[in-house]
């Protein structure tokens, strides 16, 4: 196995450092939905026991498997979600399994489980009496489509969520030259709607787990897996919200309202790719410059001196630009002349450029820096005497580690075990203090949390936003010389009136304030504007630290220690701060300073390659940025386990977060594939990974760019289609009778499928499918997830949200629901994101006690 190459330079905790969730027992029953929430509790020290029927889970019958044959044993998907798990095997079917399950609840922390009647089944009791019962117990239920509503007990695959969910019509590839999408959009690859679900709904979970400490009480969870998926895309929402424009796809990029057919992917002589990435004029001096060290900048000159260097161009909304177009054709004829293996996106990186190769997922293994900080272990298997590797965590501490310990359990391996143990009930104190009512007329969740934020965009930014929803007041700081991005998705003329009355897409008002972004990912959220470079801005800041429990930040690695903020700095001013950083790779390793945007870290973690059409297509790769979400999911965790660490044992901490480490977290089992077989993850559109149902895909409707998808993941599904589609060509063709046939004829098989649903509008045969038990999904826009989706209007996605300036507007909530706690966007201060300053006269004046006189002298000078 590998070694690490490199020292870390800072004394971050070794593996086998207690977990942030360390003493904690959490039981996990239900399917796959559950399984990477799951993981990642197990990761972070909890002790996970997985109750699985007697047959075995469901995802031990999850494709890929060792050596090629089923066996519930060697699944490689279940042991990638479910190291580090006990298996305990109950019958809940039965009376004495259900008194077992009810026994072990005593001294549990969270249930982790499905639908409310799966549970009452389980249990035998409802969650009001749940709650009676065990009033510590914190139940957290992943559900495909809520609890409630219209499509509350439709099929759902992953596919399928990712269709309704609008990440699909985000991925893909470009149209042809008339504007005609002659390919589907493309489902990335693989089981990210569970991700996107599970990621999220941890969050919710270690809310109710701070709240807790202060309450004495549990509470219910849910997260239905498309309201999560729906709020995760990225630009396609707050642009038809706010403006009433649409997205299209594009090859591995941002979709974009503005179709533009220059594409920063460059392919190397051997077929592979590289990705290079500007945003703004400096982006483009940096690129002119690199290749004229070269001698490849040909007619290439520095961009016009009279652009800003720093503004940065909004994806997907910049008109085509013959210049910049050719700037990337110059890169491609530069990339033509290497292999893939010599490419210098090194030399590049230290250039300034936003470059990175194109990996495949398991060429992460090999890389030092992941290497130097732990990011993968090796993991013994005693049965095949040998280690296999896994993705260990997403951050490094200065107090807690990620538990990458021991391999998925055999089936029923730890029943006796168990069964055996007694434990305590929870140790929970309530801590009195006085409970300030969001606008939901409940008490928020992180009650008395104060954030110092100097994150910015969404990997960052998106994670305070987070934490602000569940309570915590959050002081967002920003300077002029270098402040977030705030255009974006602007409202238009008119406001809210206007855009209801539009017939068509409306210009926005090319003011800051107006930006649709950035209220979306700032809501709730104070605004300080505070020069750190001076003295006396550096002094407020160390003010502000010392009343404030978590200093967040999302800036390059080095910038605070440079302004005296460094974590051993402010852990002079208090003790216990929580300082949690987050950038690309993480400040610590060979790469700390290299630059990345949501893009890049796709690209690099290898998840741009994981999704398209075969070889030699290109990849498609996402069409948003999908680990600037996932990073701002981490982001959160990071600051609730921070705060849930202290509170158990005082102590504060250091988090280097990589949004990077992140992606490598959701691709265990590629990793796993390579390592078992020296098998690389190889695209195949929207059929299933490693084959295991068809029809799997997205077919044509009628109407213009409409496509529903279609996941028959069992044989009764199939029957089931074929029945409610009644193309009596599938029914008597003897090449589709089973599963084998079917996946040795997927061509002849999908056409036809096509062939019926070109005739079908994509409502109507969604509901007819869904109807017979098939999973199917409209591939949804953002228009049709604001405007025609049921289940998202009765799951209540969206909160309006008032702010100074561009007015009240609907924004998402969050999607996972708090019983006692619930979540609320607009944050303490119930509105959207602030002006740029707008709370400097509450944070100095209020908080800190200046005078209104200093305060005028501080914005006189330029400090504020």
């Amino acid at each position: 196995m590998p070694e690490n190459s490199a020292p870390l330079r800072t004394p971050f905790q070794p593996p086998d450092a207690p977990g942030p969730l360390q003493g904690l027992r959490v039981l996990e029953t239900g399917d796959q939905h559950l399984d990477h929430c799951g993981l990642l509790m197990a990761a972070m020290g909890a002790d996970v026991v997985k109750i699985e029927p007697p047959s075995g889970s469901p995802s031990r019958r999850i494709a890929p498997f060792l050596n090629d044959t089923p066996d519930p044993e060697h699944s490689l998907f279940f042991w990638a979600y479910n190291r580090d798990k006990r298996s305990l095997v109950l019958d809940l079917e039965t009376p004495a399994g259900r008194q077992d399950l009810l026994r072990l609840l005593e001294s549990t922390d969270v249930l982790l489980c499905g639908r409310q009647d799966e549970l009452a089944r389980a249990t035998g009791m409802n969650l009001a009496e749940l709650g009676q019962r065990f009033p510590a117990l914190i139940t957290a239920r992943i559900t495909p489509f809520g609890d409630a509503g219209p499509w509350k007990d439709h099929a759902g695959s992953d596919l399928v969520h990712l269709a309704l969910g609008g990440v699909m019509m985000n991925c893909g590839y470009d149209p042809d030259p008339s504007g005609h999408y002659d390919v589907p959009p493309i489902a990335p690859q693989a089981f990210h709607a569970s991700h996107i679900a599970g990621e999220q709904a941890l969050v919710g979970i270690l809310g109710a787990l701070v709240a807790r400490h202060a309450s004495g009480q549990g509470q219910d969870v849910s997260c239905a897996v498309h309201t999560a998926v729906s709020t995760s895309t990225e630009m396609d929402l707050m642009n038809w919200v706010m403006r009433g424009a649409a997205q299209h796809r594009q090859t591995c990029r941002h979709s974009a309202e503005i179709l533009n057919p220059a594409t920063p992917l460059a392919q190397t002589k051997d077929g592979r790719w590289n990705l290079g990435w500007m945003v703004t004029a400096g982006d483009e001096a940096n690129v002119v410059r690199f290749l004229q060290a070269h001698g490849a900048a040909h007619d290439l000159t520095a961009p016009d001196g009279q652009r800003d260097p720093k503004k940065r161009d909004v994806p997907g909304a910049v008109p085509f630009d013959e210049h910049r177009a050719h700037v990337f054709e110059v890169v491609q004829r530069f990339v033509r002349g290497f292999l893939y293996e010599d490419l210098p996106w090194q030399d590049a990186q230290a250039q300034g450029l936003m470059w990175s190769p194109l990996r495949r997922p398991h060429e992460s293994l090999d890389d030092p820096h992941w290497q130097a900080r732990g990011s993968h272990a090796w993991i013994e298997h005693p049965e095949l005497g040998r280690a296999l590797p896994y993705p260990r965590g997403k951050w490094l501490s200065t107090a807690t580690g990620w538990q990458a310990r021991r391999r998925a359990p055999l089936l029923g391996e730890h029943t006796a075990e168990v069964l055996a143990e007694r434990r305590s009930a929870p140790s929970v104190k309530a801590v009195s203090r006085p409970a300030r009512l969001s606008a939901r007329g409940k008490p928020f969740a992180l009650q008395g949390v104060r954030i110092l934020d100097f994150s910015w965009f969404l990997a960052s930014a998106g994670g305070t936003r987070m934490v602000t929803a569940l309570g915590a007041e959050c002081i967002k700081v920003e300077w002029k010389a270098n402040a977030d991005a705030r255009l974006g998705a602007n409202a238009p003329e008119g406001g809210r009136e206007a855009r209801r009355t539009a017939t068509g897409p409306l210009p926005g008002l090319n003011l800051p304030e107006m930006g649709g972004h950035f209220n979306h990912k700032n809501a709730g959220k104070r605004g300080l504007s505070l020069n750190i470079r001076d003295p006396r801005g550096l002094e407020i800041a160390r003010q502000l630290v010392a009343v404030s429990d978590v200093v967040a930040e999302g800036f390059s690695p080095g910038v605070m220690e440079r302004w005296g903020l460094g974590y051993e700095a402010m852990k002079a001013i208090r003790a216990d701060i929580i300082y949690v950083q987050q950038s690309g790779m993480g400040a610590n390793g060979l790469y700390g300073r290299m630059r990345t945007v949501g893009p890049i870290a796709a690209a690099f973690t290898g998840l741009s390659e994981m999704s398209g059409l075969p070889e030699p297509a290109p990849p498609a790769g996402w069409g948003y940025s999908y680990l600037d979400w996932i990073g701002a999911y981490s982001f959160a965790q990071a600051i609730l386990a921070g705060l849930l660490h202290r509170q158990r044992t005082g102590e504060g901490q250091w988090v280097d977060a990589s949004q990077c480490e992140s992606g490598l977290m959701v691709c265990g089992v590629s990793a796993l594939e390579w390592a078992a077989h020296r098998r690389a993850f190889r695209r195949n559109g929207n059929r299933s990974p490693w084959n295991t149902c068809a029809p799997h895909g997205a077919y044509r409707c009628l109407g213009h760019d409409r496509w529903i998808a279609i996941a028959c993941e069992t044989q009764a599904a199939w029957e089931a289609f074929v029945r409610a589609s009644g193309v009596t060509a599938l029914a008597s063709d003897a090449r589709f009778a089973t599963l084998a046939g079917r996946l040795a004829h997927q061509d002849e098989l999908d056409a036809l499928v096509e062939q019926w649903t070109r005739t079908q509008e994509p409502y109507a045969c969604m509901a007819l499918l869904q109807a017979a038990g098939v999973s199917a999904g409209v591939c949804q826009s953002a228009e049709d997830r604001c405007e025609h989706d049921p289940q998202l209007a009765q799951e209540q996605w969206m909160t309006e949200v008032a702010a100074e300036k561009i007015g009240t507007w609907p924004i998402t909530e969050m999607p996972f629901k708090l019983s006692a706690t619930p979540s609320h966007v607009g944050g303490l201060p119930d509105r959207g994101a602030p002006l740029y300053g707008e709370d400097n006269e509450y944070v100095l004046g209020e908080l800190l006690g200046y005078s209104t006189s200093t305060i005028r002298d501080l914005a006189r000078d330029d400090v504020i």
